[in-house]
């Protein structure tokens, strides 16, 4: 019997784990062997554990996607790695490529080249999606290329938190509660309760709804 390929999932929507999962299933050559919700949780996972694949994005909490890659590209027998992100700056993907990463597809194509990007990279091959595969050739040679989306450098806002008030910023305006929070973090609910009303007061916020603008403005989200 061929034996499948392994994939192994990090990403910190639910929700897109399960599409990916269902795309997956369609093909008789490729399994999910289990999924991340974080950064800290992936690293775990593959302390233990082996996969020929792994699907990474680069927004993840605790460690994020780009030092999970960092840490993989310095120690043996890694898997693969395809990087899922929304940035879709060719200077950034460029990055990723460099430290180590054998794919990167934007979020918006996942559903269209997730299964041929696995086959690809499993095989040995570097993959991209064809348009950022183009803006990629443009670069190396010189031509202009156009100017994506990618994180933001730290400002002068960003810098004035914490990396663990970072992290649980990212967690609020991605909808999980409290409870949730102390739970992925290792803390407690008081604990995170306090951080949430730090938050508003040092970002100078009311809501919700400012520190999501907050954190979509300075590229945390």
């Amino acid at each position: 019997m061929k034996h499948k390929i392994r994939v192994h999932i990090a990403d910190d929507h639910k929700i897109l784990i399960e599409g990916i999962i269902a795309v997956i299933n369609t093909e008789d050559d490729i399994e999910v062997v289990d999924y991340s919700l974080t950064g800290k949780e992936v690293l775990d996972w593959l302390d233990k554990h082996t996969t020929d694949i792994l699907i990474l994005d680069i927004n993840m909490p605790v460690i994020g996607g780009v030092d999970v890659l960092k840490k993989l590209e310095k120690e043996e027998n890694s898997p693969k790695v395809i990087v899922l992100s929304s940035y879709d700056d060719v200077r950034f993907v460029q990055e990723i490529i460099t430290m180590g990463a054998s794919g990167f597809l934007s979020k918006n194509s996942a559903g269209e080249h997730i299964i041929t990007a696995i086959r690809e990279v499993n095989a040995g091959n570097k993959y991209l999606s064809k348009d950022l595969e183009k803006e990629l050739f443009n670069l190396m040679f010189g031509k202009e290329v156009k100017i994506g989306i990618r994180p933001e450098k730290e400002t002068e806002a960003t810098t004035s938190l914490s990396d663990r008030e970072i992290d649980i910023l990212r967690l609020i305006v991605q909808e999980h509660n409290s409870s949730e929070i102390a739970e992925i973090l290792i803390l407690s609910v008081h604990t995170i309760d306090s951080y949430r009303k730090s938050l508003l007061k040092k970002i100078n916020v009311k809501n919700m709804v400012g520190l999501t603008k907050f954190a979509l403005k300075h590229g945390i989200i």
